[in-house]
């Protein structure tokens, strides 16, 4: 879709009920450290770009900072609460995450990684930190009524993941449909765990460590399975979820359909 933008689609297109996502308007990406010339033309004269929310944390975001795009608004929004990782001394290096490949599989191996992979979904819908971040991010999408906006973490596939699950679940979107936007992400990570998952193999790992592989790399369809299934115990559905958590009404999620579904 990009040159320089890696795991980037749009979800126009996306069939919910009797009607469908417009194209050019809904972007979710990964970091924008390595945007080309060409695509900045693209998201100012196509998309006419108006927003960009990044969902990374703040060492994150400084270690590759996004190439600013002239007109659009730039929000930093970390999603992960990472302080209780902080104050007990296991909080991963934010260099090992940027070069994760290299060292994923010596860390599959690791019970406490393991446990990452296991709750980084239900973290992220759990968390009243996560929360509020997704919060502010469905109150700015209401309020950017005209132009593109894009949302993205580092690889863009967990954290902006949710973010399009809240999105489509506003618009609509039953769980097939949300999961399959979600298992996309797969497409664009798949050459690479393959790979991870072989080398682990070859180390003597089984099924605990190739889950976190393919957690990490990629990105885990039945974890993700796992966080929804706890938003539908927790509030019935994600729009129970989106409005009693974050107080996006339904006046709100009609709001959104009339802008985004044609």
């Amino acid at each position: 879709m990009f040159e320089g933008i890696i795991n980037a689609r749009d979800l126009g297109g996306i069939k919910i009920g009797d009607k469908t996502v417009k194209y050019g308007r809904l972007l979710r990406t990964a970091h924008l450290h390595d945007v080309t010339d060409a695509d900045v033309r693209r998201l100012v004269g196509e998309f006419h770009l108006k927003r960009i929310f990044d969902f990374r944390s703040i060492p994150e975001a400084s270690l590759q900072p996004d190439v600013a795009i002239p007109g659009a608004a730039y929000l930093t929004l970390p999603t992960l609460d990472t302080s209780a990782e902080r104050e007990s001394g296991e909080a991963i290096p934010e260099e090992t995450w940027l070069d994760l490949p290299k060292h994923i599989v010596r860390l599959s191996f690791m019970k406490m990684f393991q446990e990452k992979a296991r709750e980084l979904y239900p973290s992220l819908v759990l968390s009243e930190f996560s929360q509020l971040q997704y919060a502010t991010f469905m109150n700015l999408v209401l309020e950017t009524e005209e132009g593109a906006i894009l949302w993205h973490c580092s690889q863009g596939k967990d954290r902006t993941g949710i973010g399009a699950a809240l999105i489509l679940g506003a618009l609509g979107a039953d769980r097939a449909t949300i999961l399959a936007d979600f298992d996309r992400s797969n497409d664009a990570y798949r050459p690479l765990v393959q790979k991870l998952c072989a080398e682990v193999r070859a180390a003597g790992g089984g099924e605990d460590e190739e889950e976190v592989v393919r957690a990490f790399m990629g990105v885990s369809v039945k974890n993700f399975s796992h966080a929804l299934d706890l938003v539908d115990a927790n509030w019935g559905s994600i729009q129970g979820y989106l409005e009693d958590a974050m107080e996006i009404s339904y006046e709100d999620c009609l709001r959104l359909q009339a802008r985004y579904l044609e």
